[in-house]
């Protein structure tokens, strides 16, 4: 039976025969009988066959001639606290749109972009004429009615007096007398509402801020015709902001919603401010995902005192993961992706068995698995396709 010993023996027989016919070509090429092309011809054509048992014997065992065997590890369980990035956005705390609340015209301004103010400051004065002959109107008709329900009053109150003497005055007359006072007390009563709605009015005619912050936007000028949106100025008067405090609004997948706790704290960074990290914990969630995106929105609020960060800023927001149970730990490279699925090749007894599984969250090169795979499981390190199912492997 041929065996390893012949084999190098007919590998040994070989080589010396090339080297012999090398040295004869060698001394031919000397003496004139063989031309150079030829010899080099000779000589590569010798070294193909000669090299070709060397390179068979390299890519098998030396013992056994078989492919080296896999390498393998144990299967443990573990905890992988990993994290994910999501965009987020800056927004200032308190934002409003100020209109004008009656139609007029822009008297004065008294603040432009970036002026700061505080609640109940003046921004702009406006006027409005017919506003002052309106109020006067009604002062005059309050007055009128005021004079009226008093004669009514003194009217009723003589008849009654005079009635406590009986037969004097007849019970329709003080009926009659009474019913007048009370409708020119009614009336008396509109006059004044009347007198208040122009007043409140007039008092629109000065525009205040609602709340101290910085404005942001400015769309009119002086003598400009302003009025409620859409009629007189489609455009906000102007926009204030409180930016001494943002909000920081994230939309968080539904995959991670599970993850999320309130008072939680959050790292941020800014990619306007690179080497710079920031921080803030969580105030509000939203408790429902959007429908359009299946997100849920969180809220986190920010001191910005420093005026640093501005309201719109794109932040990378990292979500901590935290591991709640143990689940098996696997490198990366022990997983096999294939048109057949993803799996892992356990060894038992000698056999290789492909176990489907489902990849869960990554930290570096260790992936967290699940599937019909326990700890003390003994698999394949760097599995790959060419290690089929049911095959027997060392």
């Amino acid at each position: 039976m041929f065996n390893i010993f012949m084999y190098r023996a007919v590998v040994t027989l070989l080589n010396n025969t090339c080297v012999a016919l090398l040295y004869s070509g060698n001394t031919a090429l000397r003496s004139g009988c063989i031309q150079p092309g030829r010899l080099v011809l000779f000589a590569g054509i010798l070294l193909l066959s000669c090299n070709g048992p060397q390179e068979e014997e390299k890519k098998t065992s030396p013992a056994t001639g078989a492919p080296a065997a896999p390498e393998y590890f144990i299967a443990e369980k573990g905890k992988l606290s990993t994290s994910v990035e999501i965009p987020g956005e800056l927004i200032a705390f308190q934002q409003v749109d100020i209109y004008a609340k009656v139609s007029s015209f822009v008297k004065k301004l008294n603040v432009d972009v970036g002026s700061e103010v505080k609640e109940g400051q003046v921004l702009a004065t406006m006027e409005a004429p017919e506003i002052n002959a309106q109020l006067s109107g009604a002062a005059s008709r309050l007055q009128a009615l005021e004079a009226t329900y008093t004669a009514s009053k003194a009217h009723y109150d003589r008849l009654l007096e005079t009635s406590k003497t009986p037969g004097t005055i007849p019970p329709n007359d003080i009926d009659i007398a009474f019913a007048k006072q009370k409708a020119d007390y009614a009336q008396l009563q509109a006059a004044k509402a009347a007198e208040r709605e122009i007043t409140d009015n007039k008092n629109y005619l000065v525009i205040r801020a609602p709340f101290s912050g910085i404005i942001t936007a400015r769309n009119v000028s002086a003598g400009a015709y302003v009025g409620p949106s859409g009629k007189g100025s489609e455009q906000p008067m102007f926009t204030l902001q409180e930016q001494k405090k943002l909000r920081l609004a994230v939309a968080v997948p539904e995959t991670y919603t599970q993850y999320l706790q309130a008072k939680k704290e959050i790292s941020f960074t800014i990619q306007s401010l690179p080497g710079e990290k920031f921080s803030a914990g969580i105030q509000r969630m939203a408790g429902a995902l959007d429908n359009r995106i299946r997100s849920q929105r969180i809220e986190m609020d920010i001191n910005n005192t420093n005026k640093k960060l501005l309201p719109g800023m794109i932040a990378s927001v990292s979500i901590p993961l935290p591991a709640r149970d143990s689940s098996v730990i696997v490198p990366k490279t022990a997983i096999v992706t294939s048109t057949e699925g993803l799996f892992v090749i356990q060894a038992i007894n000698g056999t290789a068995k492909w176990v489907e599984i489902q990849k869960g969250r990554e930290q570096g090169d260790q992936v967290e698995i699940f599937g019909n795979i326990n700890a003390g499981d003994t698999l394949v390190k760097r599995a790959n396709e060419e290690i089929r199912n049911n095959s027997v492997i060392r």
